[in-house]
């Protein structure tokens, strides 16, 4: 199983920017010596608790501060950039770290709509055209593209993977049809995923790219010594998506300052779905569920997300979810 990470930026309560960037570089750093394959970074905007805005400036750091582990976008939200940009920040990234960039691509806002309206200088485009704008990006990598009056340079020629992103079955239908590898979002939306699966092996289309299909799925993982405290670190985790559902923009807290019990009804039925794809406790118990899931679904490669309060307890997460992976 090949088993790589998806590092948010957590901005936990008491750090400061700095210090979370220090930690996202040294979490890399501590996962590529356990064999991970890629470190990638979420792009998002105007969230207090999540930092991984400039993600291409992130992925430039983290690259600096590791030696082997691919570095890349899981994703980078295209409708809130020109194509032109992208394929010259990637074009220098893969430049200056070759062989270790990847390009995730996805087409949400990855914020809330008046701050993608900023982002987007007004134009809100409701019938966006993704996959036009992907058939952009490959134009201003190719060499074909040097006579063009626009140009990608550092860009042009660069080897740089795609990756098609996505939590529904549109996105499964366009990575099938472009032959591109599948990376679905089930650590906050598992909804649609079986049938995405379905849909996107049954529709897959050979390509220069990839000659069969690939299943990437990012799921929660908190393992911890026991199952009792594994489910203790994941309250910080269950606390961060039920901020999503009451719109409480706070830094990431602490297990023990977690408020989950004056949720409604409601709430706790839609935190439940969120979360299906949260594999947490020991690693004897996490491992039986994930072997029983993987010969379900016949994944490829597990993108884990892990949201623990403290840092050391995430770390030793990582370890023993590596461990896992390579039994």
């Amino acid at each position: 199983m090949i088993y790589s990470i998806l590092d948010l930026a957590y901005v936990m309560k008491g750090d400061t920017f700095t210090e979370t960037f220090e930690k996202s570089a040294k979490s890399a750093a501590f996962t590529e010596k356990l064999g991970y394959t890629r470190y990638w970074l979420s792009e998002h905007h105007n969230m207090p608790n999540v930092i991984s805005a400039a993600t291409s400036v992130l992925i430039g750091y983290i690259a600096a501060n590791t030696k082997k582990i691919r570095v890349g976008s899981g994703g980078i939200m295209l409708p809130n950039h020109t194509t032109l940009s992208i394929a010259e920040q990637f074009g220098t990234l893969a430049s200056m770290y070759p062989n270790r960039i990847d390009l995730g691509l996805g087409r949400a806002p990855g914020t809330d709509g008046l701050t993608a309206q900023t982002l987007r200088r007004g134009q809100m485009d409701f019938h966006y055209d993704f996959e036009k704008h992907i058939h952009e990006l490959e134009t201003y990598f190719s060499t074909s593209n040097s006579e063009a009056k626009v140009r990608a340079l550092p860009g042009e020629g660069v080897e740089v993977p795609f990756y098609i992103l996505g939590s529904s079955i549109d996105s499964a239908f366009l990575a099938a049809k472009l032959g591109r590898p599948y990376a679905f979002a089930g650590h906050f939306a598992p909804a649609q995923f079986y049938s995405a699966l379905e849909i996107y092996r049954e529709n897959f289309k050979p390509s220069e790219y990839l000659d069969q299909p690939y299943v990437m799925l990012c799921a929660n993982f908190i393992l911890g010594e026991t199952t009792e405290e594994a489910h203790y670190l994941s309250r910080t985790m269950y606390q961060s998506f039920a901020n999503i559902l009451t719109d409480n923009r706070q830094a990431i807290v602490s297990p023990d300052e977690c408020d989950l019990e004056n949720l409604s009804e409601q709430q706790l039925g839609m935190l439940k779905n969120m979360t299906a794809f949260s594999f947490i406790g020991d690693q004897k118990t996490v491992k039986e569920k994930f072997d029983d899931f993987v010969e379900q679904t016949k994944i490829d490669e597990i993108i884990i997300s892990t949201n623990i309060f403290d840092f050391d307890k995430k770390m030793k997460s990582y370890e023993l979810a590596a461990s896992l992976f390579q039994s």
